[in-house]
């Protein structure tokens, strides 16, 4: 329930988050959201990695803007509202969720969701591939505009959005590029944790039409293409009006590889060597 502050349509929210660092009083800027056009209700797929400190007061403040151009002063467009808390209480709330009011430009800016999680250690980076077959028709004068959304399941059995693929216009049958993610963003390092996909068909006002969705998990993703990563896509308010209904189209793996993703220090552990020479010319014109 964010601000409005565009004229012809609804604000474009980006979220922009500071940290107040150690011996401090001042915040500075530590990340932005991607922008979100067109919606009140944002669900941001960016995700800040922060470093906790159980022994620490680290302060967080959390600033929505509605974008107005492409200018990366903040000056530069609307402010929607703030909220500022610490670390701690999230991490400390329960399920690690905490809703807080945005204080600003009015008594009602609308409210923020912090979501966290401690991540695992897993350096996997998982690349997939998907396409729909014969999905359903929601445009007047076209077909669908269709787009695949990934959440992973929290530990409280809430989703968090953790992917969105590229929308492909007009079709029915979209076969969507390749996209990776490291696994501990999609599962937190967890292969058996359910992951929900649910498939929108795009809307420029910003109010996308859910066409069905289906779980899975990263365990079956990794399986491979087959008849186990053929899936149904359910629009279960569909399925509450009509008994005939079966589903509305089919969304099918192309492909699924799962590699580690070494560090530095993974290589120097392993018996990498590194030279470095150094060669000066002592010559009169130098």
């Amino acid at each position: 329930n964010l601000l409005d502050m565009d004229t012809f349509s609804k604000s474009d929210p980006m979220c922009v988050m500071f940290i107040q660092p150690m011996g401090t009083k001042n915040f500075v800027e530590f990340g932005r959201t991607e922008v979100i056009w067109d919606n009140l209700n944002p669900d941001f797929v960016t995700k800040f990695v922060l470093d906790y400190f159980f022994e620490e007061r680290q302060e967080l403040k959390f600033e929505l803007y509605d974008v107005d151009s492409k200018s990366k002063d903040l000056r530069k467009h609307d402010f929607l509202g703030a909220a500022t808390c610490a670390l701690g209480a999230i991490v400390g709330s329960n399920g690690g969720r905490m809703t807080l009011p945005l204080s600003g430009l009015a008594k009602n800016a609308g409210t923020i969701i912090l979501q966290c999680e401690e991540l695992s250690d897993c350096r996997d980076l998982v690349t997939m591939q998907f396409k729909g077959e014969k999905l359903d028709k929601k445009d007047f004068f076209g077909k669908s505009d269709p787009f695949l959304v990934f959440y992973r399941c929290n530990e409280d059995g809430s989703y968090t959005i953790c992917h969105k693929t590229e929308v492909i216009k007009n079709t029915l049958n979209p076969n969507w590029k390749p996209f990776s993610i490291m696994v501990r963003s999609l599962c937190n390092g967890d292969y058996d944790r359910t992951i929900k996909v649910e498939c929108y068909d795009w809307n420029s006002s910003g109010s996308h039409e859910i066409i069905g969705e289906f779980t899975t998990s990263l365990r079956q993703l990794s399986q491979g293409p087959g008849a186990g990563n053929h899936y149904e896509c359910v629009n279960k308010v569909k399925q509450k009006k009509k008994k005939s209904y079966k589903h509305s189209g089919m969304i099918t793996l192309l492909s699924c590889s799962v590699e580690p993703q070494h560090s530095f220090l993974d290589y120097i552990r392993g018996g990498t060597q590194l030279n470095f020479t150094v060669a000066i010319d002592f010559t009169a014109s130098n």
